[in-house]
């Protein structure tokens, strides 16, 4: 048997990835509350938004405003999204520690999100690497890519062609690489088989696994990935999320019940389960008449849950 990780980080994506997905307009006040109560339930990666033309997100809009008041709670990782120089150059101003640009390993995906190809995207990173050292900036780049397990617009995508995308992106001045199974298409064996190679190829620079759980297999994907020793796993609260492209999609991994898994497999997150259910009732409260997702607020925690003891 493969020896886990003894703990593991769960980077909270919901105020990006799982807002820009739903057509309800958080406050500013309300993001910031959530940001405060993720972070007293013990999260320390967050996700507050992306630097993106305000006409294609208004939800997100505000995502200065919200890394000003995250940047002010001790410990805590303060990442972005950007899709361009653009928005790494609003980012580094804004004292985000890490931007994240998405590359999709699927061309027609990429044309279609992005309106680049996957090569034009690490370009892009250099250029962007380029600006990020010119500042003398410490916010870190990571490369994020997507449909790496297929894709509903192409179809399959090879395991080469994810390998050659990262190794680019490395090669590009990325401080660091993840994965993401974007349309809900990978399976454990696949998952097992990919992260081994990208592991072995990208070593600490290896960051993040992002799983979808469009077909169920969400926790199941993870399982497979913490076998091959990464320790850190996007996942947003109640699963919001999706991608446009992806018809039928249900969100990502659910937080809660992440962090329960691991926590029942003796795998120390750092999180207060009963604190980060109150704040998924809360946000519940919030996006009224939106779908939800996830399973651990039905049932509760078990009478004989006792959860990870840190190190």
């Amino acid at each position: 048997m493969s020896a886990f990780p003894s703990s593991v980080v769960i980077r909270e994506v919901g105020l990006r990835d799982g807002l820009q997905s739903i057509p309800v307009t958080l406050p500013t006040s309300r993001k910031i509350e959530w940001v405060q109560e993720a972070y007293a339930a013990g999260q320390r990666e967050i996700e507050v938004g992306s630097f993106v033309p305000a006409k294609l997100l208004s939800q997100l809009a505000d995502t200065a405003e919200v890394v000003a008041f995250a940047k002010t709670l001790p410990g805590l990782l303060v990442s972005v999204l950007v899709p361009n120089l653009k928005g790494a150059e609003k980012a580094i101003a804004s004292g985000a520690d890490l931007l994240l640009v998405p590359l999709s390993a699927s061309n027609a995906h990429s044309l279609a999100n992005l309106r680049k190809t996957p090569d034009e995207v690490v370009a892009e990173v250099a250029r962007i690497r380029a600006a990020r050292d010119a500042a003398g900036s410490r916010t870190l780049i990571e490369g994020g890519i997507g449909t790496a397990f297929g894709c509903t617009l192409q179809g399959r995508v090879e395991v080469s062609e994810v390998l050659r995308c990262m190794q680019a992106l490395l090669d590009a001045g990325c401080d660091r690489v993840s994965i993401a199974d974007t349309v809900g298409y990978a399976d454990p064996r696949s998952v097992r088989e990919l992260f081994a190679q990208a592991r072995a190829m990208a070593g600490e620079r290896f960051w993040c696994g992002h799983f979808h759980d469009t077909r169920g297999l969400a926790l199941a994907n993870v399982f497979a990935a913490l076998e091959t020793g990464v320790n850190r796993f996007d996942a947003t609260l109640a699963g919001i999320g999706g991608c446009p492209h992806a018809p039928g999609a249900s969100g990502n991994a659910a937080s809660e019940d992440l962090a329960f898994m691991l926590e029942a497999m003796g795998i120390a997150t750092g999180i207060d389960l009963d604190r980060l259910l109150a704040l998924r009732a809360k946000v519940a409260g919030w996006l009224q008449g939106q779908t939800l997702h996830g399973t651990l607020w039905r049932a509760g925690l078990p009478k004989t849950f006792q959860g990870a003891v840190e190190a």
